[in-house]
């Protein structure tokens, strides 16, 4: 919700969404192990994850920034005086420990200067900065009841609760076990990927919308209409034998319930709207599944479609394609990374 969804995302999407993220970090986290054991660690470190996003400079970049965040958090939190803050952040004798780790490790892998003028580059994210602009933009006609949920839906993260997302990630059957800046990249890398899985489905969601007087409006994705046909079809349920427009043709009894009915003993629920014992609990009851569907279909057109999310991840891992440019530049057995 606080990265641009409806205020009610789908539970299928958020169940799609998190079996994509847990299967990205599962083969991050083995790829960082093997890095690590080439370099003769025993350990899963910082150094591990930031060479396997060496070649990303744009989500390096961002990376490095959450770093200095967090280091700049720990500053204020042991009560460092303000003078200190305001000097100079990649000053050596005022960078706390994840800063200067990073800078150490690029500079010792850095050929051409390249990794290092990451540190100086004071361009603007635009996938930020596109972020931010949006949360604007839902916050407009927000009320205070909203907005106070929109605030405490943007606080949320994966490294809240660090036991649970180690948990999570089954650290614990890992003859090589990330340390805990390893852990901190990893929930950092983790609501990436769920920041950018919105973003490209926002954009996917944006395409299949039709258009008037758009020309191109007919020339949807073939794997869109696959996902959504198939989706409509589980749900709706139609006759063979009667058109579409017509009502489902009446069920018939079974064959118990036709012997009560031989022998004068009507079930309650076998007769129409107006039968016996249907009292007003059961009307109530069924106002409240009318409404409560209306809200879910409602909710259901604004909310992201595991259909989005679907064709999102099929662009993305596409190399040719209007997502061409956004896709990751490190890839190994198949797997595109959407965070690094």
């Amino acid at each position: 919700f606080s990265l641009g969804d409806a205020r009610r995302p789908l539970h299928e999407t958020a169940v799609l969404v998190e079996d994509i993220v847990h299967t990205q970090l599962i083969n991050l986290l083995q790829q960082a192990a093997e890095v690590s054991q080439m370099r003769g660690a025993r350990v899963i470190s910082a150094e591990d994850l930031l060479f396997l996003m060496r070649k990303d400079k744009k989500k390096l970049q961002r990376l490095l920034k959450y770093m200095f965040f967090r280091d700049y958090k720990s500053k204020i939190i042991k009560g460092i005086e303000e003078d200190d803050l305001l000097e100079d952040k990649f000053n050596s004798t005022n960078t706390n420990k994840r800063q200067k780790l990073a800078q150490d490790f690029l500079h010792s892998i850095d050929q051409t200067g390249e990794l290092l003028a990451i540190f100086e580059d004071d361009e603007i994210d635009d996938v930020k900065q596109e972020r931010m602009e949006r949360a604007e933009r839902q916050t407009r006609t927000m009320d205070s009841v909203q907005y106070a949920e929109f605030c405490e839906s943007r606080q949320l993260s994966f490294s809240k609760k660090a036991s649970k997302f180690r948990d999570w990630l089954d650290c614990s059957s890992m003859e090589i076990k990330p340390n805990a800046v390893a852990m901190e990249i990893l929930a950092y890398l983790a609501y990436e990927t769920v920041a950018q899985l919105v973003d490209l489905a926002l954009l996917v969601k944006q395409d299949m919308t039709p258009k008037a007087g758009d020309p191109f409006s007919h020339a949807i994705s073939a794997t869109f209409i696959q996902y959504h046909s198939s989706t409509e079809s589980a749900s709706v349920k139609t006759t063979l034998d009667s058109p579409e427009n017509t009502p489902p043709p009446t069920p018939t009894p079974p064959a118990a319930a036709a012997g009560q009915q031989h022998l004068g003993k009507t079930p309650s629920g076998a007769l129409g709207n107006g039968g016996i014992g249907q009292d007003s609990t059961k009307s109530k009851q069924r106002k409240r599944k009318k409404s409560t569907a209306a809200c879910g279909m409602e909710a259901q057109s604004d909310a992201i479609q595991p259909s989005h999310i679907r064709e999102a991840i099929r662009r993305y891992g596409h190399k040719i394609g209007p997502l061409s440019p956004f896709t990751s530049a490190y890839r190994r057995n198949g797997m595109t990374f959407l965070a690094c």
